[in-house]
């Protein structure tokens, strides 16, 4: 079994962790997010309540991968920084908006996410075309997200 081989594996298992890290971050802050969201002003487009705990189940493991395949062909580089910033926003936004009420914040927040999960994107779709298109379902979904949260936060 080659090096390569050897290691491939637990590196995909750090990185599920590491993005696992961020759901946990998240799960602790949203422990109260169903009550919240059904008591808020929404719009006719919001998504059910239930929708959100598969969809970041299945976002938080196209994150891992994507990161995943691309330190696989070429190792941690500069591609890594827009990464972990989108992993460290992405962890702040619960805490902002269903831990805090902090809607405006919380917007500030998912628009720097946003910026920094398209230059992850591009950097990583240079890398390994693979890792870029697995990040795309992620931008669509903090597009919608964001106008969600831009929504929220003008009618609460």
């Amino acid at each position: 079994m080659s090096t390569l081989t050897r290691h491939r594996w637990p590196g995909l298992v750090v990185f599920a962790l590491v993005v696992a890290l961020v759901a946990v971050v998240g799960g602790l802050a949203a422990s109260n997010a169903g009550a919240v969201y059904s008591r808020l002003e929404l719009p006719s487009w919001a998504p059910p309540q239930w929708l959100f705990g598969p969809a970041w189940t299945v976002l938080y493991i196209l994150i891992a991968i994507s990161g995943w395949l691309v330190w696989e062909a070429r190792g941690f580089d500069r591609s890594f920084v827009p990464y972990a910033v989108q992993l460290v926003l992405n962890a702040l936004w619960t805490p902002l908006f269903f831990g805090a009420g902090l809607y405006g914040w919380a917007f500030a927040d998912i628009s720097l996410l946003w910026v920094a999960i398209l230059v992850n994107l591009v950097m990583f779709f240079r890398r390994r075309q693979a890792a870029g298109w697995l990040l795309v379902p992620y931008l669509l979904w903090v597009t919608y997200a964001g106008a969600l949260n831009l929504s929220i936060w003008t009618s609460n």
